[in-house]
């Protein structure tokens, strides 16, 4: 049991913030199917942005349960720590700050996970923000900058000294990126280090992974990201498995026909009609890929650049899983 704030958890299962894809319709949809904490997409800590579509579109926080936990990433701490202070402004209660992503683009400009080359730094970076704000500030990052440098345990130290009050860790080096599987024994060791709450993350896609790594790891709670595509239940299966040592019954074809309806209006509406669709069809392949891969469906919704062309789409083809189903 931890606190955040006013806001008090018990090993949580929370979402990972994933550019692209933790929008404000997805987040409220995993928090209404068991998800604990929500993780705003990453907003870079760069003044020319900040009233762009996309930054604006990422600030809504409209109709999401408490507590709003706002990613930001950067090198400068001046204006990591402007930052924070904006989002707290427009709403933020807990401030997340990025040491994780390894995506070049984010890596190139000394931000994300490219930030463990300089532990000086992110010191600097952690006690701008931490005296910036009077809300929590949480730190996401990983277990090294190559399987060379594996100085996620200095990170740690650093980060809770500072007055970071939670820690996620993705059991993979930023060289790794995504590839190879992840390793746990590293969050272990940072955790039995620590005072403060950890949260473990990489490669969990299932309920009994999930108990595997809380044992293995003793962390506080888990973060789940590409797990979650698709599969919005997987935190409710998770949840189940850990309280009856029982899996949870699959979501039938009516649920997931029902749940990703709604979730390509809610797509359509916080998007508008021209980005809605386009945005619609990877959510829509990641769901076929769980559910029911369908390759020459995927590519006809594809096609389609409407909304109402693109739930008649969906509708039809439930309608027609549904009518198989009932003849087998």
């Amino acid at each position: 049991m931890f606190q955040l704030g006013t806001f008090q958890f018990n090993q949580p299962l929370v979402l990972a913030p994933m550019a692209g894809v933790t929008d404000l319709p997805f987040r409220r949809l995993a928090r209404s199917l068991g998800a604990d904490l929500t993780v705003s997409e990453m907003m870079l800590a760069n003044d020319d942005l900040w009233d762009s579509r996309k930054s604006q579109q990422r600030r809504d926080h409209s109709g999401e349960p408490g507590p709003i936990m706002v990613q930001i990433a950067g090198s400068d701490p001046q204006l990591m720590a402007q930052t924070a202070q904006r989002n707290v402004e427009a709403g933020a209660q807990v401030i997340d700050i990025n040491m994780g992503c390894p995506v070049k683009k984010v890596c190139n400009k000394l931000a994300g996970s490219a930030l463990l080359q300089d532990p000086a730094l992110v010191e600097r970076i952690l006690k701008a923000v931490v005296q910036a704000v009077d809300v929590p500030v949480t730190l996401k990052t990983r277990t090294g900058w190559s399987a060379e440098h594996k100085n996620g345990p200095l990170i740690a130290k650093i980060a809770e000294q500072a007055g970071i009050q939670l820690l996620s860790l993705h059991g993979r080096t930023r060289e790794d990126r995504y590839q190879g599987a992840a390793e746990y024994d590293t969050i272990a060791q940072i955790k039995a280090s620590l005072s403060i709450p950890v949260l473990a993350n990489g490669d969990i896609d299932s309920p009994e992974k999930a108990l595997a790594v809380l044992k293995h790891t003793q962390a506080d709670g888990l973060l789940i990201g590409r797990a979650a595509q698709g599969n919005p239940w997987i935190f409710a299966q998770i949840k189940h498995f850990l309280a009856t040592g029982k899996a949870l019954a699959k979501p039938s074809l009516a649920e997931v026909a029902q749940v990703l309806r709604a979730h390509l209006e809610q797509l359509h509406q916080f998007y508008g009609e021209l980005a809605g669709p386009r945005i619609a069809r990877k959510h829509l392949g990641w769901y076929l890929a769980a559910h029911y891969p369908n390759e020459q469906f995927r590519q006809h919704f594809n096609s389609l650049t409407l909304p109402a062309e693109q739930l008649a789409a969906v509708d039809s083809f439930f309608q027609t899983l549904d009518q198989q189903e009932a003849v087998a």
